[in-house]
């Protein structure tokens, strides 16, 4: 069954990725702006039929038109396996960095989780199947496209999946607000495995276990944790930052 696209950036970014897309309907009202233009050479270029239709008849399909106005018919974001986002790194000739999910359950949490891990070199994400959300519309609209670009797997079950990666060499590091160890403090430059537990629950005591550490982000005010997205945001981008520095050195 064809997935309905909505939003600029996640149909020109699933243009970008080659993604198979059957056709494209613009409102009739919808300005020319410069992605309109990218969207329309790119639909063309691979041969896919643009039709304009009324506002009215994009509303009917269940799409707010409202800052949207395009819809891409498209076959669903295919998942990648683990095997996979162990591979992509080797080839790479980088060490491995992932980010695990235990349980998130929110798409706009997901989708700005994905956006992130994308933008900061992130190899690939790992979801669980049961009790979390997956890779909807509304995750991909969040992601502003990263989708299109970032491997997911999704797993069974995270707590094995976390044996699986340390038998493959990755350290798994989890972000728990209870942990005394700074997370700024752990090395992120070898193979990591950045875990990030569910919203209002966090890590599960099993998976907390198994993680080779728990690192904690500092709170200076009065709220005792981060949301989800935010945690994971500055986890990543930490291990972008020692490994820019790390490239850094060895070039001097």
């Amino acid at each position: 069954m064809p997935e309905l696209l909505t939003g600029r950036n996640q149909v020109v970014e699933a243009l970008r990725a080659g993604r198979p897309v059957r056709k494209i309907l613009l409102a009739s009202n919808m300005g020319r702006h410069s992605i309109i233009g990218e969207i329309m050479h790119l639909a063309k270029g691979m041969g896919i039929p643009v039709e304009y239709v009324p506002a009215a008849s994009l509303a009917r399909q269940g799409v707010t038109t409202k800052r949207q106005g395009i819809i891409a018919y498209t076959a669903a974001t295919a998942y990648h396996s683990l095997d996979d986002l162990l591979r992509f790194p080797v080839e790479k000739g980088q060490p491995a960095l992932l980010c695990v999910l235990d349980g998130i359950e929110d798409p706009q949490n997901l989708g700005a989780i994905l956006r992130t891990a994308e933008a900061s070199g992130t190899h690939g994400v790992i979801i669980r199947t049961r009790r979390a959300v997956g890779l909807t519309e509304a995750v991909a609209r969040a992601s502003a496209g990263a989708v299109e670009h970032l491997p997911v797997a999704r797993v069974n079950n995270i707590a094995r999946t976390v044996l699986l990666l340390r038998e493959e060499g990755i350290t798994t590091i989890g972000v728990d607000p209870a942990a005394t160890e700074d997370y700024r403090s752990a090395d992120f430059t070898m193979p990591v495995a950045i875990v990030i537990g569910g919203e209002g629950k966090g890590i599960s005591q099993l998976v907390k276990k198994r993680c080779d550490h728990l690192v904690s982000i500092p709170m200076r005010g009065r709220i005792s944790s981060l949301n989800a997205s935010v945690a994971a945001a500055l986890a990543m981008y930490e291990a972008l930052h020692q490994r820019d520095a790390t490239i850094g050195r060895g070039a001097n």
